[in-house]
């Protein structure tokens, strides 16, 4: 089981081109199994064509009695389903017995967004007479311009940024590259804080340039950036639950309300599927119903 393991892992990396984060959470799957089979089957790892369809099940079973969150339960069904895949290619099964299991029902959870007036507030919080203020502001107006994960915010390179074009190359999950879009204030800020990082006596200059660095010259880190916006969300009073996906989320959020249709919305988050897109269809919604609730003399 081990040895298969290790060569799924592999497989991932050398064939699929996954990323590290990816890696990461299938090797935690795969170690959730190990240890319930280590348990069921005291203390000896069976081979993967040893499990049958039942004691998968059992897990399922395991997992729901444990009060594993929907989310949880059908993140480690993928990754089964993959492995065991994986070991039917490689004629270590016979038949992917992960296939014939259903993900638990999941209740999606409307995500947490700033309003306009809200991302106004955080975007005029960092001062414009600092270093950090300048890379700051640049940070939150560029997540909330392109709608960016902040790995891919950290992950962008001078090389990236095509400024007479108004678009970012970005790698997103899977190392899949898109173009994101840079509007004019977002532009701005990024050239305003170009101007101070250059001069930093550390920085080495080329195409692989990090574009957001510390005071030292390196790179940010996805933490660093969730710590500098705490910072701010303090200063501002806004929602403590805000993160920098939140600025993601608002981006979708406001460009649906404003009348954005739903692919384009994809296409810029670079979803791959439309289903995860459609989540801000609801937010979309709800706002309206609040709006049309408000304004309506006989909406009551």
């Amino acid at each position: 089981m081990d040895k298969s393991i290790a060569r799924f892992l592999q497989y991932l990396v050398a064939e699929q081109n996954a990323s590290e984060f990816t890696i990461k959470s299938y090797r935690e799957d795969m170690t959730a199994l190990k240890e319930y089979l280590l348990v069921s089957h005291h203390g000896i790892l069976p081979k993967p064509a040893k499990i049958t369809l039942n004691e998968l099940r059992a897990y399922v079973s395991a997992m729901n009695e444990a009060e594993y969150s929907s989310a949880t339960i059908s993140r480690r069904l993928a990754s089964l389903r993959s492995f065991f895949k994986f070991c039917q290619r490689e004629g270590e099964v016979e038949i992917n017995q992960a296939k014939f299991l259903r993900n638990p029902h999941r209740s999606r959870h409307l995500p947490h967004f700033l309003t306009t007036d809200d991302m106004k507030r955080l975007l005029g919080a960092p001062s414009a007479d600092t270093q950090s203020g300048l890379r700051d502001r640049a940070i939150l107006e560029v997540l909330y311009s392109a709608g960016l994960r902040v790995s891919e915010l950290v992950g962008l390179n001078d090389g990236d940024v095509d400024y007479d074009e108004g678009v970012l190359t970005i790698r997103g999950k899977g190392k899949k590259e898109r173009l994101a879009l840079l509007g004019s204030y977002a532009a701005e800020a990024l050239m305003d804080w170009e101007k101070v990082r250059n001069v930093l006596p550390q920085l080495k200059k080329g195409v692989d340039t990090p574009v957001f660095t510390n005071r030292f010259g390196s790179r940010l880190t996805t933490r660093s950036v969730g710590r500098m916006l705490d910072k701010y969300l303090k200063i501002t009073g806004l929602d403590l639950r805000t993160s920098p996906h939140t600025l993601r989320h608002s981006f979708a959020t406001h460009l649906l309300d404003r009348g954005a249709d739903i692919r384009s919305v994809q296409e810029l988050l670079g979803h791959k599927s439309l289903e995860a897109t459609q989540i801000y269809t609801h937010l979309s919604t709800a706002n309206l119903l609040t709006v049309y609730t408000k304004a309506h003399p006989r909406a009551k």
